[in-house]
Order: structure tokens, then sequence, then C-alpha cells
């Protein structure tokens, strides 16, 4: 009955119900942010003072969280083609929510590594593959553009929860900080999913990009019919090197990500900046991110988005390299704010290039095919900046090396060309 009532609505609106869907899915950008490693990155001082733990110990909880993503994903994505982002949306912001509750009674390392590693998959599985297939399902010339909608609610998100969470630590502790997130997630994330959320245009009768279904070509005097939208299964997918190209981006590029996103807070405070303006360079970071979002969405809608994502993360590396350098306030703020533009751009036009090369119909499957390694590289890159810390005493080593790597993976988004020339492939 609910599902009756959210499908008379969408049908009923006086504008294209597709921006709903959208609005509904940076909601839930939002909520996911809860076990983000940017939000990790302000408890990890407090936390870490309190039970003495080291840095890779309390890395390797993201880690083990991109481990069981890696696990569950293949699942999810066969889940969400069939039932359609609603229900793993909203289920995802409630117990994401659960597990942020829980993280406030830490008592021990056990326990935060329980609790933390599931939040940490369901941040890195069901919530990347939920938003981006509900966003794909709805736009197809506008992809780029609506894609840039949720990654601005994630820039903007990104500096809002981890600065959330330090106002509550400040005033209260890191336990009162950890209720403060998962009440955020569960308010903004679960409540519209739950109500206004729909699985794909057609089943309302509308089509992607807006308006309604029209007669074929043929019935419309002088009408030429459009290029048929472009479909591959997950066999035909596996059957293209751009499948695996993409993916060997993913790993790369999310390692460096992952990496900096959760040690840079640290890697401020030791050096020398307070805690609170660490955690306002973060916010700063994100902020750049949503804005840079926003001017990759226009250039994935006119540039090849191998072109963009490759750009991407030559920022990246250029903000790993500033934040090597970082002696100061004035220093930190300048690399966040580099290093976040080349976020934003990952965060937009990484699942475009999915849509864009293999279509919808399968898309949930092939994207949980492939995130398994990118959330491998979620994973290793906080592990090896925690490690690369512990042995040296230091965090310069480490962002030389995400340095390196992001230039790796912009050589690789060169590579990665799409697998056809827009037409579905022979057989299907």
């Amino acid at each position: 009955m609910q599902l009756h009532r959210i499908h008379a609505l969408a049908r009923r609106t006086p504008f294209y119900y597709g921006w709903v869907v959208l609005a509904c899915a940076m909601c839930a950008s939002f909520a996911r942010q809860a076990t983000a490693v940017a939000t990790l990155s302000v408890f990890i001082v407090p936390m870490t003072r309190e039970f003495d733990w080291s840095r890779a110990e309390i890395s390797g909880a993201v880690s083990l969280g991109g481990i069981l993503a890696a696990v569950v994903s293949p699942w999810i994505g066969a889940l969400v083609d069939r039932a359609g982002a609603r229900a793993v949306l909203f289920v995802s912001a409630v117990a994401i929510a659960g597990t942020a509750v829980a993280l406030a009674a830490t008592h021990s390392l056990l326990w935060f590594y329980v609790f933390f590693s599931v939040g940490r998959m369901i941040f890195a599985s069901p919530f990347d593959i939920g938003i981006s297939a509900a966003v794909s399902n709805w736009f197809l010339r506008r992809r780029a553009q609506a894609m840039s909608g949720v990654a601005l609610a994630t820039g903007l998100s990104l500096a809002a929860m981890p600065f959330i969470a330090q106002v509550a630590i400040d005033a209260s502790g890191w336990r009162v900080g950890w209720v403060t997130v998962a009440l955020s997630a569960l308010v903004v994330g679960a409540l519209p999913n739950g109500l206004l959320m729909v699985r794909r245009p057609e089943d309302v009768g509308l089509v992607p990009d807006g308006g309604s279904p029209r007669p074929p070509p043929s019935t419309r005097a002088g009408a030429t019919a459009p290029a048929p939208e472009v479909s591959y299964t997950l066999r035909e997918a596996m059957g293209t090197p751009a499948l695996w190209l993409l993916m060997a981006y993913t790993a790369v590029i999310y390692m460096v990500q992952a990496g900096i996103s959760l040690h840079q807070a640290p890697h401020m405070i030791e050096r020398g900046i307070e805690p609170v303006v660490a955690a306002s360079i973060v916010s700063t970071f994100a902020f750049v991110a949503a804005a840079s979002g926003l001017a990759f969405g226009i250039v994935g809608g006119r540039w090849p988005v191998r072109h963009g994502m490759s750009l991407a993360a030559l920022v990246m590396a250029a903000g790993a390299v500033l934040m090597a350098r970082v002696d100061g306030a004035a220093a930190g703020y300048a690399a966040a704010a580099v290093f976040g533009a080349g976020i934003g751009g990952i965060l937009t036009l990484t699942p475009v290039a999915f849509a864009d090369y293999f279509g919808r119909a399968s898309y949930g499957a092939i994207r949980g095919l492939a995130l398994p390694v990118q959330v491998a590289g979620q994973a290793m890159g906080p592990l090896l900046g925690g490690l690369m810390f512990d042995a040296s005493g230091s965090y310069l080593g480490a962002m030389w090396t995400f340095a390196g790597l992001a230039l790796l993976a912009a050589v690789v988004a060169q590579t990665a060309r799409p697998p056809g020339t827009g037409t579905a492939p022979a057989g299907t």
C-alpha cells in the first residue's frame, strides 16, 4: 500500500519526479557519512588517547569493513537491480545509525572493530550501489549533472558530519559525538528514502530525464529514431577491457581518497595545528569537494568521462604533494582545498562511467562486481597510511606515496575507453 501511494505521488508531481529521487539520494549520501573515514578522523585522537590504541589498529577497522563490503557487494548489486534502491537505502540508513549508537558504547578494540566494520561495510556497499543506481536509472542525458548533485551532497556531508561530531566531542566527549552522528543519519537518511524513493521512471509511466513515454518514431511524421540506450549484461561487460580498466582505476584512486581522508586530521595535528582547526580544515576539503562535483558534472557532460577521471586524479596528486608540505594552518587549508577538488571529480564521474559504458539494466550487478576492488582500495589506503606512520612517526612518506598512486590512476583512466559506440552489444 505504501509503495502504491508513492507511485501515485510520483505520477501527480507537477515536475519531473527524478528530482525528488535525486534529493532522496542526496539525503542518503549524508547519512552514509556516519562511518566515513573523514568522520572517523575526528574520533581518532580522543579514542586512541583513552584506549592507547595505535593508528594502525584503529585503521584496521576501516580495512575490515572494506573486506566485508567486498563480500556482500555482488549480492547487494543483484538485489538493487531486482528490487530497486528504496528498501536498500532505507535499511542502510537505519542500520548505520545503529552502528554509530553502538560505537558510543565502545569499551574494547574488539567492540570497536565489530561495529565500525559493519558500519563501514554499509557505507561502502549498499549505500554506494543504491545511490548511484537510483540516479542512473532516472537520468541519461543529464546523468553527469545529476550525479554532481550527489557529489555536492557528499561534499557538504563530509564537511558537516565531522564538524557536527567535533562540536559534540568538544562539548560532551566522543561518546556523545557518536550518538549525535547516529541521530543525524537516521533523521536525514532514513525518512526521505522510506517515504519517497521510486525504483525507475518506467514504474510510474515516465522516461529518464523527464516527460512521458512517446509513441514510436514510425508513428510521428519526419521523426528519426534516437540511438538505442546501451545495455550490457554482467557477462558481456566482463568481456570488455573497459570494465577491468575502470576497476583498476577505482582501486588505485580510492586508496588515495580513503588514505588521505582518514589521516589528514591527525597529520595536521602532528604538524602543530590545533585539533579544532584541523577539523575545520577537513570541513574545507569537503566544501571544496562539493563545489568541485558540480564543476566535474559539467565536464562529464561535455568531455569523454575518462578525461574527467584522469583530471580528477591529477588534482588529487597535487593535493597529496601539498599535504606533505604542510607547515601551518594556511598551507593545510590550501592542501585540503586542492585534494577536495579532486575528490569531487571522482565522486561524480566514477559511477557515471559505469552507467554510461554499460547501461541501466544490469547496473547493480556490474557495480556489485566492480565495487569490491574499490572498497579494497579504500581498505588498503588507511592501513597503508597507518603502518607508514607507525614505522616512521610521520605521515610524510605516506603522502608522497599517495601522490604517486594518484598519478598512476590518471594514466589508467586514459586507457579506459568505452566498450562500444553507444549501441547495445551484439546479441542483446
